[in-house]
């Protein structure tokens, strides 16, 4: 039986950071992936393939935007199958990146199957290879969930596994939830030229950020798609090649019928297929339960991304693999702090969220101040004719940033800022005394910016002194010639 050092189980991007890392100092390392290619749920189902369909939605939706403004004319229909060139042209390229042999060539074994655990420390691959291992990461991702919806079985639904190898466009598509993968996919979808409809069982959406940021979008939304808010989907059928969905929305019951159903109603941990139970690691609310460093019950087993309770996303998932290396190998104690990690939802326009919401600084009694930008106070928005959204900082008293957050094209590219300036713990007003190329988007991060030193400078007692001193100086000068004019 093969003895490693550490075993890493799955080659997503936590499992590839841990895995090159341990490798790259020397470690002996396993890297287990139960698809036939590393790369995880983000590569063949996420972020990549997801952001280039948005991307080529948008083009297309910008494309008869700009012909209506200009008096031009656009002819023909969209190709779906170029759509999804573009999409697998993408994936193709960064897959390129993340081929075997780079993990090979730094000294890791590849293996590609299925893995459980025999017992704490033995790892078996599709029931055939068995391996030892001194430590285990585990970062097997997450899967998506399916709502216990009565006859859901019986429509030929898609998830975020399953959208991007549709056959054509859908003429009419359903959505359940909306929720960040709910509501990205459902306008890219609808600026294809797809008719899309929303079901959300909340009140509202973008229930996780900022209120000012959830009503705006709301609205912004709402422009694009069909919403339907506090409903739920009682029932699914497929009847004459359509899926029927029964929805009761404040007591009435209606019917909606579509070519595609999306399940997006969340996700969970990818973990069943483990047996966790041979190796005595405890599971909480469906997540493998760690510390703060991301030790599991089992001292010498680690689990980082989305199998465990913390934030779901790439980078996040990436930077507590990159943490974890350290504590596998050398037994360290380092942890992960999640208040400076931001999170984008790549609708139009964007998203940006960083640490606290205003709602969230209130219930926790902080004495805390709002600095706000709207984007058409910004020229560089204004010259691109894209004014809508803005900029909002809370701090502490002080001036310390607690939480940024902005609603605008490109906001996760230009708010990158906001992040600096907090993990490095500087005050808001450090970000007005920047020199900033004009015109840019980050001006908007300046305009905000420039509000903390307008209410320190002008709106506090620095004016009525400095008024005191110009006046006195003035009376001193005056005073002077005066006396200088009566010697004459």
């Amino acid at each position: 039986m093969e003895r490693y050092q550490a075993v890493i189980i799955g080659g997503g991007s936590a499992g590839m950071t841990a895995a090159s890392g341990m490798a790259s100092l020397g470690a002996k390392v396993a890297l287990i992936e139960k698809r036939d290619s590393l790369g995880g749920d983000c590569l063949h189902f996420g972020c990549v393939p997801s952001k280039a369909l948005i991307k080529t939605a948008n083009m297309s939706h910008d494309m008869y935007e700009a012909a209506d403004l200009l008096g031009l004319s656009i002819s023909g229909e969209l190709s779906f199958e170029k759509v999804k060139q573009r999409i697998d042209n993408a994936r193709d390229t960064i897959q390129s990146h993340d081929r075997s042999d780079r993990f090979t060539e730094l000294g890791a074994d590849v293996y590609f199957g299925e893995a459980s655990f025999e017992s704490d420390h033995i790892i078996n691959i599709d029931n055939e290879t068995s391996i030892y291992a001194d430590k285990v990461v585990i970062a097997t991702g997450s899967k998506p969930v399916i709502p216990p919806i009565d006859g859901i079985e019986t429509v030929p639904y898609v998830t975020n596994e399953s959208i991007f190898e549709l056959p054509s466009l859908p003429g009419k598509l359903g959505v359940i939830g909306g929720g960040t993968v709910g509501l990205e996919m459902a306008q890219a979808f609808s600026r294809l030229g797809s008719e899309v409809t929303v079901f959300e069982g909340a009140d509202k959406l973008f229930s996780k950020e900022d209120q000012d940021i959830s009503r705006f979008m709301e609205n912004e939304i709402s422009k694009e798609l069909e919403i339907k808010l506090n409903a739920k989907v009682i029932t699914a059928a497929y009847q004459s090649e359509k899926s029927v969905l029964t929805v009761e929305q404040k007591g009435q019951k209606t019917d909606y019928e579509f070519d595609v159903i999306l399940v997006a109603a969340g996700r969970k941990p990818a973990i069943d297929s483990l047996n966790l139970e041979n190796a005595g690691v405890e599971k909480v609310k469906g997540f493998i339960h760690t510390d703060a460093t991301f030790r599991t019950s089992r001292p010498h087993i680690f689990a980082v991304g989305d199998t465990i309770n913390t934030l779901p996303f790439t980078h996040a998932a990436g930077e507590e693999a990159k943490t974890v290396v350290s504590n596998v190998l050398f037994g360290l104690r380092n942890k992960l702090d999640h208040s400076n990690t931001p999170w984008v939802t790549f609708t139009v326009p964007e998203v940006f969220h960083l640490g606290m919401t205003e709602q969230e600084a209130k219930d926790q009694n902080i004495d805390y101040k709002v600095f706000r930008a709207h984007l058409n106070k910004v020229d560089r928005f204004i010259t691109a004719h894209e004014t809508r959204g803005f900029v909002k900082f809370i701090t502490d008293k002080k001036g310390y940033i607690l939480g940024a957050h902005a609603a605008g094209t490109d906001a996760g590219e230009w708010m990158q800022l906001a992040v600096f300036a907090k993990k490095n713990k500087m005050k808001v007003g450090t970000l007005s005394r920047m020199v900033y190329t004009y015109p840019v988007k980050a001006g908007a991060v300046q305009k905000a910016a420039d509000v903390y030193w307008r209410e320190k400078l002008f709106d506090g007692p620095v004016p009525k002194l400095t008024k005191k001193l110009f006046e006195l100086k003035y009376k001193l000068t005056n005073s002077g010639k005066q006396e200088e004019q009566y010697e004459h």
